[in-house]
């Protein structure tokens, strides 16, 4: 993605007087690694090198050669910041910091949700797929089977990731740059946008003055030395501001913000969820492209973003009589502690046990019970969507949650995540939608008489 190095007139990596010295030499790759063995992660740890050609391993050749222009191009393994001098380096998430690693510890962390194999965002561990005997159930599955996110597809974002980080900590030397949202929290697609977070400091950031300023100053080195390979960085003053850009070789389109860490934390958050059960990730799937395709999952022109719709599917499956998922909040508050350390965050997945529900529902029926509960069971006028709680429950009487037609709780921080629907017309639209499919699927029980399949797939 990034010209040679020699061509932006610097080293492949900053000289050591310039390495970050504050909290962010902890934080860890954002995906944890609990596959790699130990003998790799001393690898990485010492020789960063091969770590570095770890991060290259399932990149397509040819990206490789329109990003690295120079054969001895290196780059760094995932979301692992420029080397550190040696005695202030530390070991991969789980292991504890020691002096010039004489001992280090890394705990062997086993559970249901899988962790990427290795630095090179590998498949996850091999998860069964639910076995669908019905005509719905298999058109879902094969849908899920077509669109979902491909290691390919991460390591391309990962890649861009990477370089964004190295040029912007010539900005921000102390500033880290994850990779959140879809991309790794389970429910990506093939087309699926990047998100990246960029944490400057430890402190909260006042989005409307302080990241306002630090994204025009990002948004102008993507204009100006990265043009050539950042194309539209354009501005967007929303209540959590962004820059939003294209990366020309991997043609993903990214939103960055600065310092929302809420979005680090559910990212975990929604990856235990999308694990733990494995009716979640087809169903959250087929949601997620019925309302693209009914015009209704669009944040920025006051319908559904695609994490409220995330929300919702959770919340529906925690709602069962017979329930698909627990509050994992509840179940594991150590785990998902809204005050937990940033370098900790990664962790939880690797810790939480399967689930296993006695709702024996297949994913038919478990879709056109999505659509009956929105349509006819949920009370929008007074009830909120809390998958935190895994109940509707009566809406605040903040300011946040007055005069909102669709109220979403977000697990971490307890604001609206649907606050963008904020017109009555878009509101009547919305559950227009949901009642409509509603019907026709339980009538027909053909997902294409709501989602064309063959032009879906063809999308991915």
């Amino acid at each position: 993605m990034f010209p040679n190095s020699s061509n932006l007139g610097r080293p492949p990596f900053p000289p050591k007087h310039q390495q970050p010295s504050n909290f962010f030499n902890k934080l860890p790759l954002n995906i944890p690694p609990t596959l790699l063995s130990h003998q790799q992660i001393i690898d990485a740890q010492f020789n960063f090198q091969n770590a570095a050609r770890l991060s290259e391993q399932n990149v397509p050749y040819g990206v490789k050669r329109q990003r690295f222009h120079s054969p001895h191009r290196e780059t760094t393994v995932v979301n692992q910041t420029v080397p550190l001098p040696e005695e202030r380096r530390y070991s991969f998430p789980g292991s504890i910091p020691s002096q010039l690693f004489h001992a280090h510890y890394v705990p062997d962390l086993t559970g249901c949700v899988p962790p990427l194999r290795d630095a090179s965002f590998s498949d996850p561990v091999e998860t069964t797929l639910p076995v669908a005997k019905d005509k719905l159930s298999q058109q879902v599955l094969e849908l899920f089977q077509a669109c979902q996110q491909q290691t390919s597809d991460l390591n391309r974002k990962e890649l861009c990731r990477t370089e964004l980080q190295r040029e912007i900590q010539r900005i921000f030397p102390q500033s880290r740059l994850f990779l959140v949202g879809s991309s790794l929290n389970g429910f990506g697609t093939r087309s699926s946008d990047g998100d990246l977070c960029l944490v400057v400091k430890e402190e909260p950031v006042n989005q409307k003055t302080e990241a306002r300023h630090i994204l025009s100053l990002v948004q102008k080195l993507f204009s100006t030395k990265l043009s050539s390979y950042i194309e539209r960085p354009q501005l967007i003053r929303a209540k959590v501001p962004i820059v939003k850009f294209r990366d020309k070789v991997s043609c993903v389109e990214f939103d960055l913000n600065v310092n929302n860490v809420v979005g680090i934390r559910n990212t975990f958050l929604l990856r235990t969820y999308a694990y733990i059960e494995n009716r979640v990730r087809p169903l959250v799937l087929v949601v997620k492209k019925w309302a693209s395709f009914h015009d209704i999952n669009d944040a920025s022109r006051g319908t559904l973003s695609s994490y409220s719709l995330v929300l919702m599917v959770l919340h529906y499956l925690q709602t069962l009589p017979e329930p698909i998922l627990p509050s994992l909040q509840k179940n594991y508050p150590d785990s998902f502690d809204p005050t937990m350390q940033l370098h900790l965050v990664h962790q939880a997945p690797c810790t939480i046990p399967p689930y296993l529900s006695k709702n024996g529902s297949s994913l038919g029926d478990l879709l056109i019970g999505f659509f009956k509960y929105y349509a006819t069971e949920f009370d929008w006028s007074h009830q909120m969507i809390s998958v935190r709680e895994a109940k509707a429950i009566p809406r605040p009487d903040g300011i946040e949650w007055r005069n909102k037609f669709i109220c979403v709780e977000e697990p971490f921080d307890g604001t609206n995540t649907a606050r963008a629907v904020h017109e009555k017309q878009k509101f009547d639209i919305i559950k227009d939608e949901f009642m409509k499919s509603w019907q026709i699927l339980r009538d027909k029980k053909d997902l294409n008489c709501i989602l064309p399949l063959r032009t879906t797939i063809q999308k991915r």
